[in-house]
């Protein structure tokens, strides 16, 4: 190796969470016995990964195309759904292929039940994101969410609050505003329902992300999980990148002889990360 050769390495524990490696999975098994399989939404917050698999035959469809789709299989992506998609699936004889991660699953459960509890829900969750609107539709979209504090400002809170949060942000933020609220004089039952395969990547990210000189963080735009993990990063190494695609790296982001960690979100596949490698070692 060149001594002005870029030295490359990947982070061993990114790459997809076991929801994604699951959905993907039941995905490609179909698709290989009948070419063609609806999914409802992105299967996974990954431009690359989508364009890979709707090659396969995968089609991506949303909430009004299901309404007029019938006698057909639809998958059900990691991120879960509210329960009027059933309803819908049910009159429509569409058999849903459920991926839904159990992890997604269980807050989906612990969120109705205190709905039917009548407790007063506060979703910590990125507006819009579909396993938010799986959440909120638990609660017959009755919960309130807010994806930062400054949200709650102005608004007239009960003194009782149920706190729970998407399963992909960070555990710091969701703590910070359980204090905040707590400060604000409210009574808060707190419930920390991220999922520890991203609360442990935030944890081990540091130690990874100070090894290197520089750090390419590769994620799809989309992915709230890229985000926070991306943060993280950028906190421990401020030469961070954020790249999409091997067509957003330039020689110019890198000096001769850089070390360089790629890593990624829970939502990368590990063939792309290698891509990316393999293009920066040609550097």
């Amino acid at each position: 190796m060149g001594a002005y050769q870029l030295q490359v390495e990947i982070d061993s524990d990114s790459g997809f969470c076991f929801g994604v490696v699951y959905a993907i999975d039941m995905a490609e098994e179909i698709l290989a016995e009948d070419g063609y399989l609806y999914c409802l939404g992105d299967i996974v917050h990954n431009d690359e990964e989508v364009e890979r698999l709707k090659a396969k035959g995968l089609r991506i469809i949303d909430h009004a195309d299901l309404v007029n789709l019938h006698n057909e299989k639809v998958l059900i992506r990691a991120h879960g759904e509210a329960p009027d998609t059933y309803r819908t699936a049910l009159q429509n004889n569409i058999t849903l292929i459920d991926a839904s991660c159990p992890v997604v699953l269980k807050l989906q459960n612990r969120i109705k039940t205190s709905h039917d509890s009548k407790e007063n829900i506060l979703i910590f969750g990125k507006h819009g994101h579909a396993e938010v609107i799986g959440l909120q539709g638990q609660t017959n979209n009755e919960a309130l969410v807010f994806q930062d504090i400054a949200e709650l400002d102005n608004l007239e809170l009960p003194p009782q609050i149920t706190l729970y949060s998407q399963t992909t942000k960070s555990t710091e933020k969701f703590y910070n505003v359980k204090n905040e609220l707590i400060a604000r004089g409210y009574e808060v039952k707190a419930n920390d329902t991220i999922c520890r395969q991203v609360s442990n990547r935030d944890k081990d990210l540091h130690t990874f992300a100070t090894r290197f000189n520089k750090i390419v963080f590769v994620s799809g735009k989309k992915s709230s999980n890229g985000k926070v993990l991306f943060e993280v990063c950028r906190k421990y190494n401020p030469d961070t990148y954020f790249v999409s695609a091997v067509e957003e790296l330039s020689t110019d982001m890198f000096s001769p002889g850089d070390t360089v960690g790629i890593s990624g979100a829970t939502s990368t596949p590990m063939w792309l990360m290698a891509k990316i490698k393999a293009e920066l070692e040609t550097y």
